[in-house]
């Protein structure tokens, strides 16, 4: 299988548009459980590489079916805690999909937002380009003081386009 990769898309007042190519590694989240202080147990590295195969989203549930499929000895509460710490150190990030459900991308932890393909899955992360002044004046004239935000854009890549995908 080849490795999960993502594409990071830059926004800025040029209307220029970036793109970055980025490997979701599992010696890069090992690396990132390592600066949290986290161990770096082989069952914490057998998730890291389950992650690097998928290609797009994926769901605790997806990693625990393909931890059984390769016969990796790695339970459920395992892949769960894993994610969650990940999720902690910025180097997964958790999104909810239309559905309602939620899954997970590997994704640098600089703060972005994602673009996902509602039919495969594949994941666009976007930098904030003039977002942040948005936010910052919704809390002007709101009156709240923003402390966080995050966007997640669902819609169909160009190669599900191109192959006429239906929207889920």
């Amino acid at each position: 299988m080849l490795p999960s990769t993502l594409l990071r898309l830059s926004l800025d007042k040029s209307n220029d548009t970036q793109y970055h190519l980025c490997m979701a590694d599992p010696d890069l989240l090992m690396q990132a459980l390592e600066r949290g202080g986290h161990r770096l147990t082989e069952p914490r590295r057998q998730v890291a590489a389950l992650i690097t195969v998928r290609r797009g989203y994926f769901s605790a549930a997806d990693l625990v079916d393909d931890a059984r499929g390769q016969r990796a000895a790695v339970g459920r509460a395992t892949v769960f805690r894993t994610l969650e710490l990940l999720a902690d150190v910025g180097a997964i990030e958790r999104i909810d999909l239309p559905t309602g459900e939620h899954a997970y991308v590997a994704c640098e932890p600089a703060h972005h937002h994602h673009l996902v393909c509602s039919s495969c899955g594949c994941s666009v992360e976007v930098v904030d380009g003039d977002l942040a002044k948005t936010v910052e004046r919704i809390g002007r004239r709101t009156g709240y003081r923003i402390d966080s935000h995050r966007l997640e854009v669902y819609g169909l890549c160009p190669a599900c386009q191109a192959r006429g995908a239906a929207q889920t």
